[in-house]
């Protein structure tokens, strides 16, 4: 990522010289209507992903509890099991490793819920589906570069559409997630399975959180371009790569939203409504002993690295430092409603202790050294931390406590 900020930044100096034509225009949504916007052919597949349950009720009546929470209906009483997934652009080999590891050591639960976020989003899906798909997962993060993620396209630069060109990306989707995929998706939907997967909305400056197994559901080819697009607008950086444009309608006229990498707004998330009925709110029967997996990829503790006075080496460890320190307050906030939720916490991170370094963006000998070191964790058995730093009773200094949570 710090690589590819690099790269990002020369390259707008270049746009910026350049200049740029105009951008496709676009019939853009009012806001009026921004609550009442579906994909068409779609019903209640995607919310808000910053509404409480009772927000989410108002703007559209059931939708957040109906589609998110249905696995607390049939056995209320089956303790649950929660999985979050991060963004981290090549770091997320590290969580591809863990579960696939923790997939091998063979006491890897069925999730009741997964959750992703940019490259987190491209982890989720598989593992949803189980351990029949973690060859998939391992291929996806050890056996593809940069190239096979994005190419440097002037053409595009001038243009204006974007600094990267992401068909590489968008075509790599394409090869994994086919019909049989998403019928596998919509098959544990009906389970009471949840996947959800966050976009920005940048017209909103919102999270929004979508349905996956809602939009298998539909079993049509629209189903399986939103799918893919969905995934794609996930792991989509803004300015870096173009918007994903989802077409959506209002009535009788059609429009169409930018989404971008859901990291924008929540690297790494927990909807508020889920949290709340799981841990029994009012009128709510309670899930007793639930767990949440929450899987950072990246590190959480400052790194000290001297830093070169010139404009692009502090503006990239900037925003490396403005992205660490967010997921982190991400962290802080799940890891509140987990504690008042009576949900048990655990975390993983990148260990301090790996040391590996690259400047090459998506370097296919560093995921594979990532994914290689996460497996291994997680086939001997993740010390999950319960805590984050600070929240210890000996102070903001004090080494947040670590234990197995496996078994």
């Amino acid at each position: 990522m710090r690589a590819l900020t690099s790269r990002a930044l020369m390259l707008l100096v270049l746009l910026l010289v350049a200049g740029c034509s105009a951008i496709t225009p676009r019939n853009a949504l009012p806001e009026a209507a921004a609550a009442r916007s579906e994909p068409a052919g779609f019903h209640s597949i995607r919310y808000w992903g910053d509404e409480t349950g009772l927000d989410a009720g108002r703007s559209d009546p059931g939708n957040a509890d109906a589609m998110a929470v249905s696995f607390t209906r049939s056995e209320p009483r089956r303790q649950l099991n929660l999985l979050a997934i991060s963004g981290g652009a090549e770091d997320g080999a590290f969580g591809a490793g863990v579960l696939a590891g923790w997939g091998d050591a063979g006491n890897r639960p069925s999730f009741d819920l997964v959750t992703g976020v940019s490259s987190g989003a491209l982890i989720a899906p598989f593992v949803f589906l189980g351990r029949e798909r973690d060859d998939q997962l391992r291929e996806i993060f050890t056996k593809y570069g940069r190239k096979d993620i994005f190419t440097y396209n002037v053409s595009d630069l001038v243009q204006g559409a974007a600094l990267l060109d992401d068909t590489p990306l968008a075509q790599l989707i394409e090869k994994y997630i086919d019909q049989e995929f998403i019928r596998e998706v919509a098959r544990e939907r009906r389970k009471g399975r949840v996947l959800l997967i966050g976009t920005t909305n940048l017209d909103a400056q919102r999270p929004v959180l979508w349905d996956m197994g809602r939009i298998a559901a539909s079993d049509t080819p629209e189903a399986l371009e939103l799918f893919r697009k969905v995934l794609l607008a996930s792991a989509t950086l803004p300015g870096v790569f173009a918007p994903v444009r989802i077409k959506v309608r209002v009535g009788n006229q059609d429009y169409d939203e930018l989404h971008v990498d859901g990291g924008v707004t929540r690297q790494v998330f927990i909807a508020p409504s889920i949290m709340r009925l799981v841990s029994g709110g009012p009128g709510r029967k309670t899930v007793s002993g639930s767990r949440l997996y929450v899987i950072r990829n990246g590190r959480i503790d400052p790194q000290f690295k001297p830093v070169s006075p010139n404009v692009l080496s502090v503006t990239r460890r900037s925003l490396s430092t403005l992205i660490k320190n967010q997921s982190i307050g991400d962290l802080y906030r799940i890891y509140s409603m987990a504690q008042q939720g009576g949900v048990d916490f655990n975390l993983a991170s990148i260990p301090t202790d790996f040391n590996q370094q690259t400047d090459e963006p998506f370097d296919q000998r560093y995921m594979s050294a990532l994914f290689d070191r996460g497996y291994d964790m997680g086939r001997r058995g993740y010390p999950w931390l319960k805590s984050l730093p600070g929240l210890q009773a000996g102070g903001p200094q004090s080494t947040p406590r670590l234990r197995s949570a496996m078994n």
